[in-house]
């Protein structure tokens, strides 16, 4: 399993929009082959500055082939539409993980 976080940084000015976007936005990444589930964190440490509000969405994906596809033929249209909507008003910060043996 395969974990797809996206941290993104919105205006305060626009949080409810986004927020009300951002639900459906991760319906249709749910729709994506592999993408299993979605988390959606709000980030309390580092603390937001005074005009922002900080989530982190957390995406469960059947490995790294799924995600790949993901990234090679429809990344590019989907983050295409949170852009043409919202602008500069937010900022999103991506990174992979998966899960680790301690030995």
């Amino acid at each position: 399993m395969v974990f797809y976080e996206v941290n993104l940084r919105i205006d305060t000015a626009i949080a409810t929009e986004y927020r009300a976007w951002l639900a459906g936005h991760i319906k249709e990444m749910l729709d994506v082959p592999g993408f299993v589930d979605a988390e959606v964190l709000e980030v309390i440490d580092p603390a937001a500055p005074a005009d922002c509000v900080q989530l982190s969405v957390r995406y469960r994906v059947h490995g790294m082939a799924a995600l790949q596809d993901y990234f090679e033929h429809r990344a590019a249209k989907i983050r295409e539409a949170g852009t043409a909507r919202f602008g500069g008003r937010f900022q999103a910060e991506r990174r992979v993980l998966q899960s680790a043996t301690l030995t």
